[in-house]
């Protein structure tokens, strides 16, 4: 293994973690039919909706995810 392909590995672990971590912190949503009506009346009322810590942890989850990815593509490509 070259120093490349090391550095490459090490970031997928860490990626790999990390959203492990992410996904585990985000709060359960609700299920059914009560739950899709509570969740539209949160949607609507909720004004600070992407302030809240479950759409933090939403883009977070995103952007991790994409990394995760990108490395997973690099290791195929090298290996």
């Amino acid at each position: 293994m070259n120093a490349g392909q090391i550095i490459v590995t090490i970031l997928h672990i860490i990626f790999s973690i990390s959203m492990v971590v992410v996904v585990l912190l985000q709060s359960a949503k609700s299920a059914g039919l009560s739950g899709s009506i509570a969740g539209g009346a949160e949607t609507f009322f909720g004004k600070n909706k992407g302030r809240t810590l479950d759409a933090l942890l939403s883009k977070y989850t995103s952007v991790v995810a994409v990394a995760f990815l990108i490395t997973s593509v690099i290791l195929f490509l090298i290996l």
